[in-house]
Order: structure tokens, then sequence, then C-alpha cells
């Protein structure tokens, strides 16, 4: 899509006109007009008067002399003469010696000069600016220096557009909005059925699902122009400017129709309205407006509405009934084939090797939205670079994951041998309790180079698929896993260090989510104790339940998190040489690979049989 972008000068450039134009008229206009009532003369009538006792006031200077007549209506100017009587002569005829003889007009044409002029002078040149911005702005609606006027993006069809092609991952989604690209392209056949397309769809989903980039998707295969503005940009200062903007978007997007219009994180506008006193006036009525030109008197024909937001539930119950944003279409994380499909399009834009297998980079990239996906395969070119290689490697491309979940390697970083030891036994702790227990996740990695994100050490564990359904056993085996680094701690070193925090972290969270939302405790069976927020932005919970059940639901997690531990330090002292043999390899090497763990774990198992 190619953006169309109107010319415009800035507001100051106006302003500083007329601030010119005023300024030139104090120093230029004003003084003349000042000065106007000062009547020059010669010395001669001066003198004259002198003699004839007709001067009243009279200011001496060095190159002029300034008098009046005798009632001080008139003012008179001469120059000065080598006179050195001069000033007996005038003592002589009564004239009064003074500094400041007022040169101004009366009262009347001073206050009009002054200050009435200047303000008729800056209304109307603020009336003729505010006039031609506006038509050059584009049209009858905008308010003064564009308050008014939207500030949509307008992109027309070109040839480089995004198309549905350029958007992997999101199938259904894609396949929803197929049927707005056909409406657009003939709306005949649904006309004469007597089907009428949603006026609105609104795309929800985690940030970097690629919202934006199905929208541009749908307006580049259609081929009618996009119009693209965010949320915010409607919010004004001033009570009735957001709603101005609306108006005017409707305006130009019925001029160009059919086209679509797409509005990013509609929340900013969108959102509930409380009713309150003393509530933002400026956003209801936006609100407002958009409602009423989404479904007003006034139809909408081949306008359709895109809208993206990470927050369905805070919208306002108008906005997503039928009529207006009656279709929802969810823009989700990628499954494995979603994420493989992803990196494909990304992989496009660089060099790789031949020996790149995406379906491994995938399976390790498991949770990781479109965007961190593009993040991903930019990381792995970029290494590349670095180490002076033209192609990107599987190599690459694995490093780049740790990179996003991890950070980058802290080489500078030099542990002890002591902290080194504790660091192989913990990560070792947490990879041999998922090896001996079922229904665990394959080991991937295991290193113990410090990382920026602060972690000394992890262990990767990679999922052979994904998985939509979680057991009770498997949760409870993941929260025995994640207690086995402390657990190999206390079993070898009889010391417990700050390295397990993470781990305490999200075993912690996971025995609260199995007793308050996933209905897997036998005191509170299937009863709801939390409350999900915002479930596509980290998805915070609150408790509903009263204070004595939250101290029940503390002891229980407590229990849980404690029965674990224990059943990991007792795997771990059943199988306290085949630790050890373990984490002293891992002490040698710093990073070993899934293979070389289970290589190491079975020959145990075999020399067992």
């Amino acid at each position: 899509m190619k953006e169309v972008k109107s010319p415009k000068k800035p507001l100051i450039y106006y302003y500083g006109i007329v601030f010119l134009i005023l300024i030139l008229f104090n120093l230029i206009i004003t003084p003349l007009i000042q000065n106007s009532r000062i009547e020059e003369t010669d010395y001669g009538t001066f003198m004259e008067m002198t003699n004839n006792k007709e001067i009243g006031l009279v200011e001496v200077d060095d190159n002029e002399i300034i008098f009046t007549n005798k009632d001080q209506s008139k003012v008179y100017k001469t120059g000065a003469m080598n006179d050195p009587n001069l000033t007996q002569r005038l003592y002589d005829s009564g004239a009064t010696f003074t500094k400041n003889i007022d040169r101004q007009t009366s009262p009347l044409v001073t206050f009009l000069v002054s200050f009435v002029l200047p303000v008729v002078i800056f209304i109307a040149l603020g009336q003729y600016l505010s006039r031609r911005l506006a038509e050059q702005l584009g049209g009858k609606n905008s308010m003064a220096f564009g308050m008014g006027k939207s500030n949509a993006r307008v992109y027309v069809p070109s040839s480089s557009g995004i198309k549905f092609d350029d958007v992997a991952g999101e199938d259904e989604a894609k396949e929803n909005l197929a049927e707005i690209v056909d409406y657009l392209h003939d709306p005949k056949k649904y006309t004469d059925i007597g089907a009428t397309l949603p006026k609105g769809v609104l795309l929800v989903g985690p940030p970097g699902t690629g919202k934006t980039m199905l929208a541009k998707a749908v307006a580049g295969e259609a081929g009618v122009p996009f119009f693209s503005i965010a949320g915010s940009e409607f919010v004004e200062m001033f009570v009735g400017a957001g709603a101005a903007k609306v108006r005017d978007l409707f305006r130009q997007a019925k001029e160009k129709a059919p086209c679509i219009v797409f509005i990013d994180e509609i929340d900013a506008i969108g959102g509930k309205r409380s009713g309150q006193v003393g509530g933002n006036d400026e956003r209801e009525q936006t609100l407002n407006q958009l409602l009423t030109e989404m479904d007003g008197f006034e139809g909408n024909n081949g306008v359709i509405i895109l809208a993206a937001t990470n927050r369905p539930e805070s919208l306002d119950p108008a906005l997503t009934r039928p009529g207006r944003f009656d279709r929802r279409v969810p823009v989700e994380l990628p499954d494995l084939k979603g994420r493989e499909a992803i990196l494909k399009v990304h992989a496009r834009k660089i060099k790789k090797a031949d020996d790149v297998d995406f379906h491994t980079i995938a399976r390790m990239a498991a949770g990781a939205s479109g965007a961190e996906l593009a993040n991903i395969v930019n990381e792995a070119a970029l290494r590349a670079v670095r180490d002076k290689r033209s192609a990107v490697t599987e190599a690459d491309l694995e490093e780049s994951i740790e990179v996003v979940i991890a950070g980058y390697q802290k080489k500078g970083t030099v542990l002890s041998d002591q902290e080194k030891k504790v660091v192989a036994y913990h990560e070792i702790g947490h990879a041999l309790v998922a090896a001996l227990q079922s229904h665990s996740a394959p080991v991937q990695k295991i290193t113990i180079i410090p990382r920026t994100s602060g972690a000394l050490g992890y262990t990767m564990q990679v999922e052979q698929g994904d998985k939509y359904l979680l057991s009770k056993e498997e949760l409870m085996n993941k929260i025995t896993t994640l207690t086995g680094g402390r657990a190999a701690e206390e079993v070898v070193f009889g010391l417990v260090t700050t390295g397990a925090s993470n781990d305490i972290e999200q075993a912690t969270k996971l025995a609260r989510a199995m007793i308050t939302r996933y209905g897997m405790s036998d005191t509170f069976d299937m009863v709801a104790m939390e409350n999900v927020q915002n479930q596509y932005l980290g998805g915070d919970t609150t408790l509903a339940c009263s204070p004595e059940t939250q101290t029940q639901i503390d002891r229980k997690v407590v229990d849980i998190v404690r029965e674990q531990h224990e059943k990991a330090k007792k795997m771990l002292q059943e199988n306290r040489p085949l630790l050890d043999r373990l984490a002293g390899y891992l002490y040698e090497k710093e990073t070993i690979t899934g293979e070389e763990f289970m290589r190491i774990v079975n020959e145990k198992e075999g020399a067992s049989a």
C-alpha cells in the first residue's frame, strides 16, 4: 500500500505570519499615527510666538525644540539654533519648561489605535488563515487550525501492498476476513440475495500477533483505499474535537467508498462509559459519535470498519453489539504449524543455509508471537553478520531464540568455582527430575553461561507438539521439575541460594491456579476463586472469595509445593551418582545438548539393567 499525504505547513507558520504583521504595525504604523499631531514650523515663527508670549510648554533638545501654544491644543516642532539668549527670552515670555510634552492623540484615538485596531487585525487574519487552512486540509467541517481534522493516514492500492500470502500462521482469521474481500470485489451477489455484510470487524488477540498486518492484507487483497488511524489520535484536550475528527474521518471514507477504515487500539476511545459525574466527557462524546456513524440514520455503504484491541473486555457493550462490531475475529498466538509458516515467511528476506530445519526452530519457540518470530529471524541474521558468515545457519536461529528468552551471553561475568558448581547442580537438578518423570517435555539444552536477563543458567525443555490440555498429574510434574533445582542444592551442598527465585515464583503461581481456577482441589471442588482480567495482556487475576477462604487457599498452595519439593529431593537422593556425573560433565562443558544429557542418563539405566 502507498500512503497519500496532503502537503501542509505547520501551525507555527500561520501564527508567525499573524505576529509578524502585528509587530510591524506597532513598530511602523503606530509611531506614524502617534506623531501625526506634531506640526513642523520655522524658527522665525517660534521667535515670533515667543515675543508675543503665545508659548505654553517648551522642550529644548540638542537637535530640535518642541513647544505648544498657550492652551496646549497644538504641538509644534522646529530645529535648534545657536541662540545664547533663548532661555531668557522663553522665561520672560511665561513659557513653562518641561521634558515630556504629550505628543499623543486624544485618549479615544489612543485606545482605538493601541487596542481595538490590533485585535481587529488579529481576528481578521485568524479567520482568513483558518479558512485557508480548512480548505487546504479538506472540508468545511474542519475546525480552526485543523483541530477537528482527522489524522488518518490514507493508503491506496499498489503492487507492493501486503497480501494474505504475506501473513502466515492465522489461517482461521484469514478465512473470516476473506469474505470481506469478496464483498468488496463483488457486492452484487450479496445484495441480490438480501445479505448484509457486517459493518465492523473486531480483531482481538495478544500483542504482536499481526492484527494490523491482517487489516492491511485485507485492503491489499481488495484493492481499495485503506484509512489507518490509532484510537489515541481521537483524544483531544477540547470537548468535541474528537467527535469532529470522527465525523471528518467518515466523511472522507464515504467519498472514497468502497474502502476500509482501520482503527488500531480502539479501546483508547471505546472503553465502557461509567456514567459518573466528572468523567471524561471528551472521550465519551467521541465514542458516541463513533456509535452514531457506525449505525445511524445515514448508511455507510461500502465502508468497512476494522478495529484491533488487546482488551476486548473493556469495550463498551454498545460498540460490540450486532449492527456495529458484530463480527469478532480472534488473532491468537500461532500453533506449531503456524510458527513454522511464519518463520518461513520472514526467512524469505535473509540468506540461509540449506540445512535449516524450521520445524525444530518452531518447536523451540513455543508460545512466541509473530512479532517475536520476526525478531528471532532478524537476530539470527545479525549474529551471522557478526560472525562474518554469508548465510544464516540453524545454530544462529537457535541462539537467537535463547537471546529472546534469556538475553545475550554475559561473557564478562566470571563465576567462582563454588558458584559454578552450585549452578551446574541446580540446572542438572531441573533436567534430571524432568527426565525421571513421565509426561514431561524432553530436555533440549542445558547451560550455565550467565545471561543478560540475570539468569546464571537455564534448562530448556521443548514439547514435541502443541498441547492444549494439561492433566493434574502433568501440572504436578511441572511443579516438581521447578523445585528440582533447589532440591539439588539441598541434597549436594546442604544449603539454599537465591538462584531458585524464579522457580519459586512459577511453582507458586501454578499451584495457586490449580486450586483457584482449574478446580483441582478436593477442598473447593469446581468453584472458581479467581477471575482473570486482561487475558491478552498478562492475564492479571483477582481473588473472588472471603478472607477465610484465602487463608485456606494459601495453606493448600504451600502443601502442594512442599509435597512436590520433597518428591524432587527424594528422586535426586535415589539417583545421586547420576546427578554427580551429569553435574560434573556440565561443569566442564558449560553447555550440553539434550542428546548428550539423555545419552548419559540412558547409559546409567543400561548399566542398572
